[in-house]
């Protein structure tokens, strides 16, 4: 009962400039990614309370030429009924979730997805785990198991990730860690506004 989250987030978002400018005007909405390798799933993909690494982000796909002019808007997100994998509870979900995936894909004969790097098909120049198909894959099916039992769906899935380089020798700190919300309820989204840069006058007070 405790996966009902009556509190409001902040996520950033980082699109081209032209999209950014519609949500923030309210003529349109985001749409929900479906991509094979989505980290957590299918959903609207936001980076929780951090702006600056959206801009990162941004920029990484500004030098791959998908993004020609990134832009950063950000949204008040209810997170409602969430399936929250800093949980344990959710995370004993999405194990067993795993387990019943991987007996169905035995059982018809198919492949077991995997998670590989994204280096080469993303550009980025890393070997970490960036394409997370198998992770994809156990997400969503379990958000089709609670369909076909009629339970309640969840509005959203937060994960954290440690990613990057290590800040300094032996840290247990990586230069991109973050925390994602991926919404799969549209009505989480309570509104989208451009991010305010910190008024310097009025710190400390």
């Amino acid at each position: 009962m405790y996966t009902n989250y009556p509190n409001i987030v902040f996520g950033f978002h980082v699109c081209e400039s032209t999209l950014a400018e519609k949500l923030v005007s309210k003529k349109t909405n985001l749409r929900i990614s479906n991509n094979p390798y989505d980290w957590l799933g299918a959903g609207m993909y936001f980076w929780e309370n951090s702006p600056d690494r959206a801009k990162m982000y941004g920029e990484e796909l500004r030098k791959l030429n998908k993004l020609k002019k990134p832009t950063v808007v950000g949204a008040a997100i209810s997170l409602g009924y969430c399936l929250d994998l800093l949980d344990s509870g959710s995370l004993k979900l999405l194990k067993a979730s795993y387990d019943t995936l991987i007996e169905t894909l035995k059982v018809a004969g198919e492949e077991v997805p995997a998670n590989t790097p994204g280096n080469k098909k993303r550009g980025f120049g890393s070997d970490e785990l960036l394409l997370r198909t198998l992770d994809c894959a156990v997400i969503n099916f379990l958000h089709a198991q609670r369909k076909q039992q009629e339970l309640r769906p969840f509005d959203c899935v937060r994960g954290v990730f440690w990613e990057g380089e290590p800040l300094y020798p032996t840290a247990g700190f990586k230069e991109k860690n973050h925390v994602q919300i991926a919404v799969t309820n549209p009505n989480c989204i309570k509104g989208y506004f451009w991010p305010r840069t910190e008024d310097r006058k009025h710190l400390g007070t």
